[in-house]
């Protein structure tokens, strides 16, 4: 945390692909769900570092909408893992956000088994303290079906006569997203050596500096974000100018 640069050049909101946990598992000779397992508690240790280092948003990849695709039991194992966490963080929501960080969900909660959607709801706070740190989970979500969301509602706004299509801007578009009201993820970050996004925050991603790492996500570690934090800090954010 020592090495870590001065305030001004520290991201605000960081964006994290977890990815690796069912090749941490196969490396290992374990089914996958045990890395989904270890992978959670590196979400609780990052979770808690980020409040503790001063950033203000922190959206991790937890599932997404293509991840329907995997095997059914991993699936409900993955579900599983969720209700278990969330049921723990609804226990402790004063702790938790007397400890500096409050819940958010991003994605389509509603198509996720019923149970699970209303411990979603349960367990998201208020922010009260301007220092809080906010925690997104995307759960279900993708970064394209989170356009065609915020589009569709800015449809129905022009269908019923409240928005003029001359009147739509960007602004339009990022106010019916997920992340409304939030900065746009500075830093994004990828372990397990994949370079892509994979339909992540697609929309705020657009000047985003992006980090890969070949550590697989059950391995990082607070030491590898400091790593990513100093090499963000290095660079030469223009946004188009000279």
């Amino acid at each position: 945390m020592g090495n870590l640069p001065p305030k001004e050049f520290m991201p605000k909101h960081i964006g994290i692909i977890m990815d690796g946990n069912g090749r941490w598992a196969k490396e290992r000779g374990l089914e996958r769900t045990k890395g989904h397992i270890e992978g959670a508690k590196v979400f609780r240790t990052i979770s808690d570092y980020c409040h503790e280092i001063g950033i203000e948003v922190v959206t991790f990849y937890a599932f997404s909408t293509e991840n329907w695709k995997r095997p059914a039991s991993e699936i409900t194992a993955l579900m599983k893992l969720f209700k278990e966490y969330l049921l723990e963080a609804d226990e402790i929501k004063f702790d938790r956000q007397n400890r500096g960080y409050v819940l958010r969900f991003l994605g389509d909660t509603k198509a996720i088994p019923k149970e699970l959607s209303k411990l979603c709801d349960s367990t998201q706070l208020d922010i009260k303290d301007p220092d809080t740190t906010i925690v997104n989970i995307a759960l279900n979500y993708g970064g394209r079906q989170e356009i065609v969301h915020s589009v569709k509602e800015i449809a129905e706004k022009v269908k019923n006569g409240e928005l003029k299509p001359s009147d739509i801007t960007e602004d339009t578009i990022s106010n019916g997203l997920y992340t409304a009201g939030m900065p746009d993820p500075d830093l994004i970050i990828r372990p397990s050596g994949e370079l892509r996004l994979s339909n992540f925050l697609t929309w705020q991603s657009a000047y985003s500096e992006l980090w890969f790492s070949d550590v697989l996500w059950p391995d990082f570690t607070t030491e590898d974000l400091d790593k990513a934090i100093m090499d963000y800090a290095k660079r030469n954010r223009r946004f188009g100018a000279v």
